[in-house]
């Protein structure tokens, strides 16, 4: 089993629309990634508390970083991803439909700038978007492309 540190857990929502599959991304907040764009964006995810529940904390990640509550009933398991940190990646896909401009994530604080002593605090999620597949792969961080595919997959 995977140590708690070493696991994170989210959801990817899917809709289709025009025939054609979109998913929802969320592009990471911070400074870091201000000026990144390509083979930035992610799925809606993070860390395992102590004995909870993957899809539990799935679905409390999402929720943190989008405001939106997601149901249980429906969801479609992903096979587990290793991101280039070790980190494992549980998700499972969703189908739905949100207005991304109405969405709001929860926050995070670092010291900004570096090494200036102070604190500031930033958007774990500071913009959502839908983006058909193709367009998506090319945003998508390139360890979690592999949802993408699984999910083309099943949903035929």
């Amino acid at each position: 089993m995977t140590s708690r540190a070493t696991r994170s857990a989210g959801l990817l929502l899917f809709r289709h629309r025009g025939g054609a599959l979109e998913v929802l991304l969320g592009h990471p907040g911070g400074p870091l990634w201000a000026k990144k764009d390509l083979g930035a964006w992610t799925i809606p995810k993070g860390e395992v508390h102590d004995g909870e529940d993957l899809v539990a904390a799935a679905r409390r990640e999402f929720q943190e970083e989008t405001g939106i509550a997601v149901s249980a009933d429906g969801l479609i398991a992903l096979t587990p991803i290793r991101q280039a940190s070790g980190k494992v990646v549980h998700a499972w896909a969703a189908a739905g439909d949100v207005d991304p401009a109405q969405c709001a994530s929860n926050t995070f604080t670092m010291e900004w700038p570096p090494r200036s002593g102070q604190r500031q605090a930033f958007p774990e999620i500071d913009r959502l978007a839908w983006f058909p597949l193709p367009e998506a792969r090319a945003r998508i961080l390139p360890r979690q492309a592999g949802v993408l595919e699984e999910l083309e997959r099943l949903l035929g």
